[in-house]
């Protein structure tokens, strides 16, 4: 398959982007990861025509929209995570007619999208990166974080990456250390130097203009850094959490109070605001990676008007079990921090382990955890394959790509365990994802969760996600009401949706014995559109072993 490079007229964009500028708030978003969605030209990587010719799949979901990680040009060391060019797409997944296409075409189907900018940091091979490092009195020299060594020789600081060892790499040419939270190839650009704010809005802007309807936003609190280069103090033993890094990393050992979450970060947060509001209704996604202090940090980005729309943290993407009590509790603690906030939750997404896997869940036991999510106060992130129930797949060291992998082997395995192939096809060829061979090994495994195996099955997780998913848009109140918990046990979790008039009750079993459960004061009835199954008799529910039930009140 191929695209023929068209350029669209962009100058009526934000006119075209005039519906409702609400649309973010409790919407479903499907991620896609495009190296591993589908291949159309034979070398193994997918690309932005694979996109384009699945995208009835994930319109027959009945999401709201996609997410699409990077596809600017890149060296790929961290797999497009480290942009060489922010303005142009890497020939791997294609040209920005192919691009330019599959906006018309996401539209045509009702889908917006959202694609992923990483703005913390660049590839060591951006042109920026190339004139920064050449001196420290050129036009750009200020462009990154640069810093002189301690008179011993050693870095500034004890500021670690997330990827192992020091965040700060010597450079030679320079004769300094240059700052990287992630890779050494992933130099951090300074926000404390105007110009680089105003470079990187051009960046967003040029987008807008191209048709997206959003951003997610990498590492969002990681774009501002401590002007005077102070030292992280440890944590206490007890404090330690592997929210935001492997158990085996040391970066986990600090409480970044310096190297990133910085108070200044907001006026940047509140200039990108700004921008996008001259489009209508778009909206921004933004990645918190913070172990100690995640929710307020998502409270303070998304408070008001002015700042981002939304955050997702790691609340629900961490090894924790979401037990009822544990949802309970963080859906309280977040209303009650970000009262007038928004969060996007999610299971599962590239960087983290297949959360059937991760909390070694049975089919039904999955179903219901999906059905939590799919009613819970906020929006939604949901991970290409999420909706197969696609398990996490062992990667042999031999086949394995991702460097974080690499570093901290075999304790931690790395990310490519959620990022093989989609399986379409079981009946075809690496699963109908490549004709040629995969840059990750198709999962065997798999295979048997193709989307052609499950299609037409009613009883699949495929039907299960569709029917969910449209259950959840048929209520207001879920999409978009308020939150009250009414129970939260180790095995069980209810709560009331309510909005405009509305109440939705929502009682969830997670346990292997049936449970029968009152219905709070009121005028209930059983709502049957959801795929589960429950009895309603006697003013109260039963519910079978790992199911769930809603029921509807009408009160105006």
């Amino acid at each position: 398959m191929s695209f023929v490079e068209t350029h669209l007229d962009f100058s009526s964009a934000p006119d075209a982007r005039r519906g409702d500028p609400d649309w973010w708030r409790g919407a479903v978003i499907y991620q896609i990861y495009p190296r591993s969605f589908q291949d159309t030209n034979g070398d193994g990587v997918g690309d932005l025509a694979g996109i384009i010719h699945r995208l009835p799949h994930i319109a027959s979901l009945g999401v709201d929209g996609i997410w699409i990680s990077p596809f600017f040009r890149s060296p790929m060391l961290d797999f497009g995570y480290d942009v060489s060019d922010y303005c142009d797409v890497d020939p791997m997944f294609g040209s920005l007619g192919d691009f330019d296409a599959l906006i018309q075409r996401a539209h045509e189907l009702g889908l917006k999208v959202l694609i992923d900018l990483v703005l913390s940091h660049t590839s060591s091979q951006h042109p920026w990166f190339q004139e920064s490092r050449q001196s420290r009195d050129n036009a750009r020299s200020n462009w990154y974080v640069w810093a002189d060594p301690k008179p011993d020789g050693t870095p500034p600081n004890n500021w670690l990456s997330i990827f192992g060892g020091s965040a700060w790499e010597w450079d030679g040419e320079r004769m300094q250390y240059y700052l990287h939270n992630f890779l050494i190839d992933q130099p951090d650009l300074n926000f404390h130097e105007p110009a680089v704010q105003d470079a990187l809005l051009d960046v967003a802007r040029f987008w807008l203009d191209r048709g997206v309807d959003g951003f997610r936003l990498d590492t969002v609190n990681f774009y501002v850094h401590d002007k005077q280069l102070r030292d992280n103090p440890a944590l206490k033993p007890e404090e330690i959490n592997d929210k935001t890094a492997p158990a085996v990393n040391p970066y986990n050992f600090q409480n970044h109070l310096y190297d990133k979450t910085q108070p200044e970060n907001l006026a940047f947060l509140t200039r990108l605001r700004k921008l996008m509001d001259e489009y209508g209704a778009i909206t921004s996604v933004g990645e918190v990676g913070e172990s100690q202090r995640g929710m307020e940090v998502q409270a303070e980005y998304t408070a008001g008007n002015d700042r981002l729309h939304m955050c997702y943290d790691f609340a629900f993407l961490a090894n924790a079990f979401p037990s009822g009590t544990y949802v309970a509790d963080t859906l309280t603690r977040f209303d009650e921090i970000a009262s007038d906030g928004w969060a996007c939750w999610a299971y599962s997404n590239h960087d983290v382990p297949r959360y059937v896997s991760r909390w070694s869940l049975t089919p039904q036991l999955a179903q219901v955890l999906a059905g939590v999510l799919l009613s819970m106060r906020g929006s939604v992130c949901l991970y290409q394959g999420e909706e197969l129930g696609l398990e996490e797949v062992y990667v042999a060291y031999e086949d394995l790509q991702d460097p974080y992998g690499k570093r901290f082997w075999p304790k931690f395995r790395g990310r490519d365990g959620c990022r093989t192939p989609m399986p379409w096809n079981r009946d075809q060829q690496n699963g109908g994802f490549s004709e040629g061979k995969p840059w990750l090994p198709m999962a065997v495994e798999h295979l048997n969760h193709a989307v052609n195996v499950q299609e037409d099955d009613p009883d699949s997780m495929l039907a299960f996600y569709r029917q969910m998913i449209a259950f959840r848009k048929s209520h207001p109140a879920i999409v978009k009401g308020s939150f009250e918990a009414v129970a939260g046990e180790e095995q069980f979790l209810s709560f009331i949706r309510a909005h405009d008039g509305a109440r939705v009750f929502c009682a969830f079993n997670l346990s292997d014995k049936a449970r029968r459960v009152p219905l709070p004061a009121g005028n209930w009835m059983q709502d049957k559109g959801t795929p589960f199954t429950s009895t309603f008799e006697d003013g109260g529910i039963t519910l079978p072993p790992y199911q769930a039930a809603f029921a509807v009140e009408r009160t105006a």
